[in-house]
């Protein structure tokens, strides 16, 4: 790919990185935040609710209703939306402000993210789509394993305005560069509303993105809340933010091991795999939390990040094969309801955390994000026993 390129994909991934680092940040400020306006970490939590919510539904929303709007122009209109809602939030004077910004950031971050995949593959040779794609997926990766960590560090020291208004930067600065990077003109290939639901109707699809949204259901009932159950462990501001450290460092090798297993053992299995790792890294951190003792505690649930993220993060590349795999006609549908099932379980996930803190406490999080992974296990295993069936048939 020659220079101009890789720029162009350059200012995409660090768009990806700030928009990675915001969505998954509220994970290392929540005590602080809920502290400072003055509200239950259970309610604070609803903040990731909103967002994903708001993305899950505004996302393919809006890429039909702007399918005819110029992708420079979008994607610039999508950026500088979220570099002004994290102002709003930087800026917020109340719960509902906050609140609102985050709609906004959501909506945004729906309406940009698919159109930078978009524009990636539009700007490279067939033979380089592929990493194009994955240039840009990197800088999801590495906010998560550098972006929420050391932000979450920063906002302990100055304050978790601070971090809206360093993002804000960041997205104006990539707005600059893809201001002048970027061609008009790009093709413009986004399915319609009609073509979304024909794909989503398909048996194999349904059951595919039914076990995505009780993947993501067990994981967010546990992730927006983590300094919260870790505090209960004794775990303060550092302690959290090497949590994070590790768990996106790890998820980093589970998205390269996801693919390469996928490729060894097939998709299904390397999912069950996944899921079942999931199962026992949710289940043990509660486990922790209520028998073992203080100091032995944190080193255990600091331990477990690791497994955590490898497993977290190996499923989306085998869930992806999987959806590409059946559904040959229309890949890049699928692989866009299969986003809007892993904002709905983030969503749903974090109501469901959100309620467990209410009638229990944090060290009961665990258990319930455990027993949805077994549900979605328990549904992967019949529906991949059905899908065997219908070959045979």
């Amino acid at each position: 790919m020659g220079g101009r390129l890789e720029m162009l994909l350059f200012w995409l991934a660090l768009s990806a990185f700030a928009i990675g680092t915001e969505t998954f940040l509220l994970t290392g400020l929540l005590p602080m935040l809920s502290a400072d306006l003055g509200i239950s970490a259970a309610v604070a939590g609803q903040l990731a609710t909103v967002f994903a919510l708001t993305y899950a539904i505004g996302s393919p929303i809006l890429a039909v209703l702007f399918s005819n709007v110029d992708r420079k122009t979008l994607l610039l209109f999508a950026l500088i939306s979220f570099a002004l809602a994290n102002l709003l939030a930087a800026f917020s004077l109340n719960f509902g402000h906050l609140v609102a910004a985050r709609v906004l950031m959501a909506l945004a971050a729906g309406l940009f993210m698919p159109t930078a995949n978009a524009v990636a593959v539009a700007v490279s040779a067939p033979e380089h789509r592929g990493r194009a794609i994955a240039t840009v997926s990197s800088g999801l990766t590495i906010a998560t394993a550098l972006g929420v960590p050391f932000g979450t560090l920063i906002g302990y020291q100055v304050g978790w305005r601070s971090i809206f208004l360093l993002i804000a930067a960041l997205s104006a600065l990539a707005v600059v560069g893809l201001a002048y990077g970027l061609p008009r003109g790009l093709p413009r290939t986004t399915a319609s509303l009609g073509q979304r639901l024909a794909v989503a109707g398909r048996g194999k699809v349904l059951r595919a993105l039914l076990v995505t949204l009780l993947w993501a259901m067990g994981g967010f009932t546990v992730f927006p809340y983590l300094s919260t159950a870790f505090a209960f462990a004794g775990i303060e501001a550092r302690g959290i933010s090497l949590a994070l450290f590790l768990f996106g460092s790890a998820a980093a090798l589970g998205n390269i091991l996801g693919g390469i297993l996928v490729d060894r053992i097939g998709s299904i299995r390397t999912t069950a795999y996944a899921l079942a790792l999931y199962i026992l890294v949710l289940g043990t951190i509660s486990f922790t939390s209520k028998i073992v003792p203080g100091p032995h505690s944190s080193l255990i649930l600091l331990a477990l990040m690791v497994p955590w993220g490898i497993a977290g993060w190996a499923f989306p590349p085998a869930q992806n094969a999987h959806l590409v795999r059946i559904s040959p006609d229309a890949p890049m549908v699928a692989l866009s309801l299969n986003a809007s099932a892993l904002y709905f379980g983030m969503a749903v996930g974090s109501l469901l955390g959100g309620l467990t803190l209410s009638w229990g406490t944090a060290s009961d999080l665990g258990w319930v994000g455990a027993l949805t992974a077994v549900i979605a296990l328990g549904f992967l295993l019949i529906f991949s026993r059905i899908g065997r069936i219908d070959t045979q048939k």
